[in-house]
């Protein structure tokens, strides 16, 4: 007999394969992007401008990672660096309209895919998904939040 819980923890492998795809499909069809680039556009979308250190520490990588990527994103138009008028040597970090747009197109190519899937769904699916997806993103982001208080 299969332990209810091993059959949970696979039925999550196997959506985080799956949304992993779309993730990537999104971020390949409108823009020329690494996942990593993304990633990155996506914490200053969700946080404004940063110092580059503390963006870092937000993508739990080091902070050369950090800086081979805005070398890379600021080259080609989506990121910009400044200085911080209250300490010269603190690079910050915000998105220019091009990295906003980039973070835009994506988040509509992944609406788009998570509609036409979830029309395959009765709507009660739909809200017991939604609740429990809630449910697990919430532990997920405590638990993140906590290891990063730690460290």
């Amino acid at each position: 007999m299969t332990n209810p819980l091993d059959a949970q923890v696979d039925a999550l492998q196997r959506a985080t394969r799956d949304l992993l795809a779309v993730a990537m499909r999104s971020v390949d069809e409108v823009t020329e992007l690494s996942l990593p680039q993304m990633r990155m556009l996506f914490a200053l979308h969700d946080h404004g401008t940063v110092p580059s250190g503390a963006l870092a520490h937000i993508l739990e990588v080091s902070g050369s990672s950090v800086t081979r990527l805005a070398d890379r994103l600021s080259t080609g138009g989506y990121v910009q660096r400044t200085q911080s008028p209250e300490n010269r040597s603190l690079v910050l970090l915000s998105l220019t309209e091009a990295g906003d747009a980039a973070v835009e197109a994506v988040l509509r190519r992944r609406d788009e895919e998570f509609r036409e899937a979830l029309d395959h769904l009765e709507p009660g699916q739909r809200e017991q998904l939604a609740a429990g997806l809630g449910a697990l993103h919430e532990h997920l982001s405590a638990t993140s939040l906590s290891r990063a208080v730690v460290a």
